[in-house]
């Protein structure tokens, strides 16, 4: 399998998973969507990644994703410095915003492509400023959008609950992802031995 993404945490839930043969090629593309909705702007970044690297490995099963956080119909992304991180945690506490995964699985010699996204609801606790200097200093807010993860260090503290699969907000929906292959055919035990 191809994974279109260089996201240390999309490797990991897939490796846990039972994938071993993992080759990753992360698409060079520009992750804008001309889309108007959210959601259609997430999965058509996620698409254009997995359909740029299957031009060069066509007999591949080549998995893409895109990861957002959204709060008030915004777009968090990934905080370029510690300001900007203080500022996207410091919107997030104590409020509840949405995480959606989008994934694309596209080999194009068998004729395959299957592309969906899954919805978390997370709610954060209401976080004091020096627990969120705490959290930055850990350096965890850095390459992660929203500027948090949900499986380090800090996350006792920033979440209250979530409704919806936790791989979700990890970077990859595995459960969603399975129950998409199924309905096209696909057994995960094929894409496993690859």
């Amino acid at each position: 399998m191809i994974l279109a993404s260089k996201s240390p945490r999309r490797f990991e839930i897939l490796s846990n998973f039972g994938i071993k043969k993992i080759k990753v090629v992360a698409a060079e593309i520009e992750e804008i969507s001309d889309k108007e909705d959210l959601i259609e702007q997430v999965v058509d970044i996620a698409v254009k990644k997995g359909v740029e690297v299957a031009k060069s490995y066509p007999d591949e099963f080549v998995l893409s994703a895109d990861t957002v956080v959204i709060l008030d119909d915004e777009i968090l992304g990934k905080p370029k410095d510690c300001h900007e991180a203080f500022a996207t945690l410091t919107s997030l506490s104590g409020r509840t915003h949405e995480v959606i995964t989008a994934y694309s699985l596209i080999n194009k010699s068998r004729g395959i492509f299957v592309s969906s996204y899954d919805k978390t609801v997370v709610k954060f606790k209401k976080l004091s400023e020096s627990e969120i200097n705490w959290y930055i200093e850990t350096g965890e807010p850095m390459d992660k959008a929203g500027s948090y993860g949900i499986q380090g260090v800090g996350a006792g503290i920033l979440i209250d609950r979530i409704e919806g699969e936790f791989y979700n907000v990890m970077g990859f929906p595995i459960s969603k992802f399975v129950d998409d292959l199924k309905k096209h055919g696909i057994k995960i035990q094929n894409i496993i031995e690859l």
